[in-house]
Parts: structure tokens; sequence; C-alpha cells
């Protein structure tokens, strides 16, 4: 990440200790973000995070001149400083190992609350044998279209952009291919896709570890990637199959996500673990990887995304959006922490004089 000017002369130790706390990071990760420009002093966050704005400037306030820090946002590139699409900062597959942990839903709800934090999000559907993104955004009758006969606009939906093979292939028709075709497809949907300028490139990977997937880890620069799993030991076996191939391929596992944890009753407020207790920990311990949120098992989840509507924009205060929300902030932190041990691409912008 590139910061015009450290701020120099000023004691600014307090504001850092302040920053480090609340976000949970070590003071020597944070003390870069502060930077003077016009003579103040300006916090400058890496990573998705919104809506924390307010009350980490609270708690500034409460410090000798906290008062005066400006804050804003300005998500840092990810990844190999060499890699190509320039536009878009991060690259992050979503994987889980099997197919009915939920991975897709998962997907559209992070990537809409990543936006909601202020990030610019898009999602690629990677999973060519049945990609549902398209049903879940709720423009699965529409194509992308072309200016120039070779490169496809991606479609826009509640704030995000998107492509899949599925707005290309009919509905009622199956993308009959072997593992190569299938995977030169994912390559041409993110290659020849004009994505504009993206934060976040979410991408929602097939079930398995086979072909799309190391084509994806092997020859696409992502970031890091999400493992989402359900408590039970049989999504749990898949999910620690998917952390090894990505742990092989050297791609940094950001965390896991534990879908379907419990069912709440509406009525009397009572939990009941449908599908047992404890895995997303003890997989997350197991693999030394942050262990991300739960997501409970609930109907309105499975009425937005068969609607193809977005619960976090319709409800931004429920139960169900406020998990997505804390999952997606841990999801941009980790990534943001998992870049600073890799080789940065560098954000520079040039101003002319006036």
């Amino acid at each position: 990440m590139f910061f015009k000017k450290r701020h120099a002369g000023t004691d600014i130790s307090s504001f850092v200790a302040c920053v480090a706390g609340f976000f949970s990071l070590p003071e020597q990760k944070v003390s870069g973000w502060f930077t003077s420009e016009d003579g103040g002093l300006v916090l400058t966050l890496p990573f998705a995070c919104q809506s924390q704005h307010q009350g980490l400037s609270l708690a500034l306030q409460k410090l000798d001149g906290g008062d005066k820090i400006q804050i804003r946002q300005n998500i840092a590139f990810g990844g190999d400083a060499k890699r190509g699409h320039r536009s878009i900062r991060n690259l992050l597959a979503v994987a889980s190992g099997k197919g009915g942990v939920g991975k897709s839903t998962t997907t559209i709800n992070l990537a809409l609350a990543l936006a909601s934090e202020g990030a610019r999000v898009g999602i690629l559907d990677a999973d060519i044998y049945g990609p549902s993104i398209p049903i879940m955004l709720g423009n699965a009758g529409e194509h992308p279209k072309s200016i120039d006969n070779r490169h496809m606009q991606p479609l826009q939906a509640h704030g995000l952009v998107a492509n899949s093979i599925g707005y290309l292939v009919p509905a009622d028709d199956a993308a009959v291919w072997r593992g190569p075709m299938a995977s030169k497809a994912l390559q041409q949907l993110l290659n020849e896709t004009l994505w504009p300028q993206l934060d976040y490139l979410l991408i929602d990977m097939p079930p398995g570890t086979g072909d799309i997937q190391l084509t994806l880890a092997q020859q696409v620069p992502v970031s890091g990637a999400l493992v989402v799993t359900t408590p039970q030991n049989i999504a749990l076996a898949d999910a620690q199959k998917a952390i090894a191939m990505f742990n092989k391929v050297k791609v940094p596992v950001l965390g896991v996500l534990e879908n379907m944890s419990y069912h709440q009753c509406e009525n009397c407020g009572h939990k009941e673990f449908l599908f047992a207790q404890g895995g997303g920990e003890r997989i997350s311990g197991q693999n030394k990887v942050p262990l991300l949120g739960h997501i409970p098992l609930d109907i309105h989840i499975r009425e937005y995304t068969d609607a193809g509507k977005a619960l976090i924009v319709d409800k931004p205060q429920s139960v169900i959006s406020q998990a997505y929300g804390a999952a997606a902030r841990q999801l941009a932190k980790q990534l943001y922490i998992s870049g600073q041990d890799q080789a940065q691409a560098i954000d520079i912008s040039i101003k002319e004089a006036d």
C-alpha cells in the first residue's frame, strides 16, 4: 500500500495503540496507516470496515488530539506484486471441498456485506457445471454484452458486478465439458470480462479438488482462500481436503466460516444445533487458521437467495446480516494481514499540479 507522506514530528504512539487495540492487531501493523496531509493527521484503513469508522472515531476522540484525526478507507492490493488484473485489488477464492454446505449463498452474502462496508465488489462464478450465482442475484435471464466482440461486460445487481457461465448457457442446458475445457472457460470468464475497478473479486469455486480448482490455484493470482463448512463430520472431512489443496499450491487459507451452525426458534429463542456443534472450531484449530464466524440456519437466507433478492440490503440490522457483516470484516482483515507477508503490488496515484 502506498502512502504519500508518513507523519513525523508528533508522538502518535497513543493513537497507534488505540487503533491496534480496536482491531486486535499488533501496533507495528497499524503505525504505517497514519499520514500527514496539510498539517493534519489522517488515518487510512487498508481493508473494508466502513461500519466501524464511527466507533473507531469515538475511541480516538477520548485521546488528546484524537478528535482532529481524519479517517479514510483505501483498500490495499493483495497478492503477487507482478500479477496482472491491476484493476482488481484482491482476488479471493471461496471453496468448500463438497457441495451442499451453502458456499454460493455464502459468496453472495459476503460480497454484499463487503459492499456495505464501502468496498467495490465483484463475483466470478467458477462453478462451470452448476452455476447458481445468476439465480441468487436475480438476473438469470440476462446476458453479458460486448462492445468489441471479444470482451464481456459484467452484469450488475444489488451494487455488485458478476459474470458466470450461467449467463452464457441456456438455463435448461448443461455444460457437458471435460476438465480442460471447463478450466479454459474459467480463464475466459476471468480474463475476457471487462471488470471495473474492484477492491475484491470473490470467486465462487465448484466443489471438489479437481481441474478447475487447480487451474484457479495455479494460474489465477488469487490473494487467498476462504473455506466454508458445516459443523458435521462429513462436511469437515471435505473442508480439510480443500485446505490441504490450497496449502499444496501455496494459496493462503484466510479462515474457515461455519455455515448452518444452528437454528434459532423465532418464538422462544432456543438454539438447536442440527448439524452438531464445534466443528468449525476443531478444523480451524487443527489447521491454525481463524474461524471467521458462525452463520445460523435460517429460512430467510433461503427465501432471499431463491428470489434473487439481497437480505443484507433489505434488512441490514437483522441477526443474519450482522453475522455476515462480522464475518466479512474479519475476512477483509485477514486478507490484509496475509498480504503483509507477501511482496505487495503498489498503489501509486499521480496528482497533477494546480
